[in-house]
């Protein structure tokens, strides 16, 4: 018997490609959100610290000054990267649309082949059933004209 050749193993290899393509795309993105969120939570600390160190002993108006100056420049920073992040969740819910999407293609055609297999296999059993059939009829027939 020949072995079993899906008719659509290259639409099959085509959509796990794209599911392949998107799944890195979504990646690259959620990578970009992962570097914003922790930036965002270094200026948050940067922050804490700069309010907590504000009023220590030994520090100058120019000293609060310049404080005031780096805070005002940590929000613009925080501001910034919110916005950022607001558009990499944009971003990231369509590139997940887009890998749920070739993912479930490449699903259906899987399926696909699972059930060709599936029948190829019964196929193959019952051809070899009848072949085995076949190879006991002549066996006992040629017996049967052997015993006359």
């Amino acid at each position: 018997m020949k072995r079993f050749v899906f008719a659509l193993q290259k639409l099959l290899e085509l959509r796990e490609f794209r599911e392949r393509e998107a799944e890195l795309e979504l990646a690259r993105i959620l990578g970009r959100c992962v570097a914003v969120d922790n930036r965002l939570r270094e200026l948050a600390v940067d922050k804490s610290r700069i309010y907590r160190n504000r009023f220590s002993a030994g520090r100058s108006i120019a000293d609060l000054q310049a404080d005031e100056h780096y805070l005002l420049r940590l929000d613009r920073e925080k501001d910034r990267l919110i916005e950022e992040r607001a558009k990499l969740e944009l971003l990231r819910l369509e590139a997940q649309k887009k890998y749920l999407e070739a993912s479930k293609e490449k699903k259906v055609i899987e399926k696909l082949k699972e059930k060709k297999t599936v029948e190829y296999r019964k196929f193959v059993e019952t051809e070899s059933i009848k072949a085995i059939d076949d190879i006991a009829n002549n066996m006992s027939h040629a017996k049967l004209v052997e015993e006359r």
